[in-house]
């Protein structure tokens, strides 16, 4: 037996971080669950993701080491995801990992088998949490918008979408419906 591979994707202010966060809470007495901290070189925020930070030269090093099992650029800071995510699956553990769009199909050349939750809004919604947020100009925010649209009409047989513009509770809750049950994923709900 091996674990499942669950590659978490959405556009910026789609609320990903928010429902892994809820997922994870929900989940904690579950024995075989595990949700992957992701090595970034940004530095870390008090708010947002937990991730684990690395200087630039250490991720480099890193990476010619062949520590990450995952690995991409995106916005001027690099990703990863190291290899013992390999270990959790061989010992029957599923996975969550924090992954990225525009690395979807490089992941799924890796893992195949891999299920892929992508995270939708409608763009009045996203929109409205974007400006909220106040971490962007309007025109960042208009970029957003138009990569998030190309994004949301991401097609493989093995995506499912979940649709996150009601609250925190009804999207978590089908969010941690998916991750417990195999059978949920690769339909929309």
């Amino acid at each position: 037996m091996t674990g499942r591979l669950f590659y978490i994707i959405g556009a910026s202010g789609a609320g990903k971080d928010s429902l892994m966060q809820y997922a994870r809470e929900k989940l904690t007495g579950r024995q075989r669950i595990v949700f992957t901290h992701r090595y970034i070189t940004r530095p870390p925020e008090l708010v947002g993701e937990n991730h684990i930070y690395l200087p630039e030269a250490e991720f480099s090093a890193k990476q010619a080491q062949g520590f990450f099992s995952m690995q991409w650029d995106s916005h001027g800071w690099r990703y990863g995801i190291g290899k013992e995510i390999n270990l959790w699956l061989a010992l029957d553990f599923d996975v969550v990992i924090n992954g990225s769009r525009e690395y979807l199909f490089d992941a799924l050349a890796k893992e195949p088998g891999m299920r892929v939750v992508l995270i939708k809004t409608s763009t009045k919604v996203l929109r409205e949490r974007l400006e909220q947020r106040q971490r962007e100009s309007e025109a960042e925010i208009e970029l957003r918008l138009q990569r998030a649209s190309s994004f949301n009409r991401i097609e493989h047989p093995n995506v499912t979408v979940l649709s996150n513009d009601g609250t925190l509770e009804q999207a978590g809750e089908m969010f941690t419906q998916l991750l417990n049950n195999p059978r949920l994923v690769y339909s929309s709900v």
